[in-house]
């Protein structure tokens, strides 16, 4: 159950943090290049929601559960 929790906290996780990274897709311009559209994502908190959320969920399907 626990494992669950973590899958779907993780899956919300990603999706709110993957929303984010392609809504400020709307930054680049011809002006700026990709790098500095990496360099301003880097600098959000919620864009680090999507590797974590990622994390989440591999970490509730790799490792096993306790129960005999």
């Amino acid at each position: 159950m626990v494992r669950l929790f973590f899958y779907l906290v993780g899956f919300g996780f990603s999706v709110v943090g993957g929303m984010m990274v392609i809504a400020y897709l709307n930054i680049i311009t011809p002006e700026r290049g990709f790098s500095e559209y990496l360099s301003y994502i880097s600098t959000r908190v919620e864009c680090y929601l999507f590797p974590i959320g990622l994390l989440l969920m591999w970490g509730s399907l790799t490792f096993p559960s306790r129960s005999p």
